[in-house]
């Protein structure tokens, strides 16, 4: 009888015992292809020697360290080499312990920039429907997802949704990307307008949408168009990279293949691949200044930011992620799994759509392909495709309410870096398999 709350309650979990590269193992000698990263958090796979070692290294030298006291040889060197791979712009690392964490530091920071610089007024967020943010009580609050913010809404700060760039479902027929991109951007302008321009501190995105959509990407110039209307209205751009950040689109930022730089980046998961948990908040010199010339200090903090044993960790993942040939296996196992998706499930009835970026590739799975009806969410088919993915040793994350929090199912695929072909092609194989047994169940 377990003594821990498991996020659901019921039927045991089986015990993971060791992990190797692509594969965890469990208590009873099952082994599992670990298809999404846990949660795209495992991106150099399980028992990277590199890692451990520079882990075990730090443990040796000393394993903590508080940061109102101390600062640390590993954590300034994460923080130069973020900056070093970063585009220009964002010169600053903020470290905390995960992805929550970082999104509630960036809205602080978002906040305190304009207390610092002489417009407290500004108070308002603007994210967008079906986002994921992060779980805390101003993460949860900024993302937009109906389901997980429902019973939570009476203790939720205010904040404002716009439209995601959902073109799959949302693009209207006859609409070309660059004037759906065009609306969507008119669409935040307005509801910028509408706060009061002088009102609206951030507007937060991920630059690809991970948890709550699976996989999906602006269309066309979407993010230029977005920076240019927080510019005019002086709004804080946040991009939230926690889950799709860290290489595993294909390069170090997501936001790289956008030609666009927000003022603050949030990024956590890949960043420590598992090993440690740690996130940073990446903030741009204007930021950084209105702090040092003003107050002196950043208003916030917790125990364990910046923890040595963490940042080891995250400077050897790091180090490895930007190695060529890992990030060119990211895009070109990338390409084969989309190419082996569309081959073995491109023509199902049940999958209306495949998408995505290097190895972050989503399937919107469908009751009827042609009018894009979605399963009846009773039938938790999500959660039947896991269920029958573990039973072929496929470890995937599907999720429920893709189209607005209730409806929709989506599967998301995120598996590490270090992937090669013949074990693309298990998960495709694997994974094919699942979905037809979940939706004919």
């Amino acid at each position: 009888m377990t003594k821990i709350l498991h996020r659901t309650i019921g039927p045991s979990l089986p015990r993971a015992v060791a992990g190797e590269g692509i594969y965890i193992t469990d208590s009873e000698g099952r082994s599992y292809l670990d298809g999404s990263g846990g949660a795209a958090v495992s991106c150099l796979g399980h028992n990277h020697p590199e890692v451990l070692e520079a882990m075990k290294e730090q443990m040796g030298r000393i394993s903590y360290a508080h940061t109102s006291f101390f600062t640390t040889d590993v954590a300034e060197q994460l923080a130069e080499q973020l900056v070093e791979l970063a585009p220009a712009g964002l010169d600053y690392v903020y470290l905390v312990s995960g992805g929550s964490e970082a999104i509630e530091a960036a809205l602080k920071m978002a906040r305190q920039y304009f207390v610092e610089t002489g417009e407290p007024q500004r108070r308002h967020i603007i994210a967008r429907r079906q986002s994921y943010h992060g779980n805390t009580i101003g993460a949860l609050a900024t993302g937009g997802n109906a389901w997980r913010r429902a019973q939570f809404k009476p203790i939720l700060p205010e904040t404002h949704h716009v439209s995601p760039c959902y073109a799959y479902r949302d693009m209207l027929n006859g609409e070309t990307p660059e004037g759906y991109a065009e609306r969507l951007a008119a669409e935040l302008e307005a509801k910028i307008v509408e706060l009061g321009p002088d009102q609206v501190m951030a507007f937060v995105a991920e630059p690809v949408v991970g948890a709550t959509l699976g996989a999906v990407g602006p269309e066309a110039d979407y993010f230029k168009r977005v920076r240019d209307v927080c510019n005019r209205y002086g709004v804080l751009l946040i991009f939230d990279e926690v889950m799709c950040g860290m290489g595993r689109t294909g390069t170090i930022f997501a936001l790289e293949q956008e030609g666009v730089v927000p003022d603050l980046v949030t990024i956590a998961k890949g960043l420590g691949g598992g090993f440690q948990p740690i996130g940073a908040v990446m903030l741009s010199e204007k930021i950084y200044r209105s702090f040092a010339e003003g107050s002196g200090l950043f208003q916030h903090g917790h125990t364990y930011i910046g923890h040595p044993i963490a940042a080891a960790a995250a400077n050897k993942v790091v180090e490895i992620i930007k190695r060529p040939e890992v990030l060119e296996n990211v895009r070109s196992m990338g390409d084969r799994l989309q190419a082996g998706l569309d081959a073995a499930l491109g023509q199902s009835a049940y999958v209306g759509d495949i998408r995505g970026r290097g190895l972050f590739r989503g399937l919107e799975i469908v009751a009827d392909k042609e009018t894009k009806r979605s399963f009846d969410p009773s039938r938790k088919i999500h959660s039947k495709i896991k269920k029958e993915a573990m039973q072929r040793g496929l470890m995937c994350y599907p999720m429920g309410g893709t189209i607005d929090g209730v409806n929709g199912d989506h599967v998301l695929l995120a598996p590490p870096y270090i992937i090669q072909s013949n074990e693309i092609d298990l998960i495709v194989e694997r994974l094919a398999a699942a979905i037809r047994a979940a939706v004919e169940s």
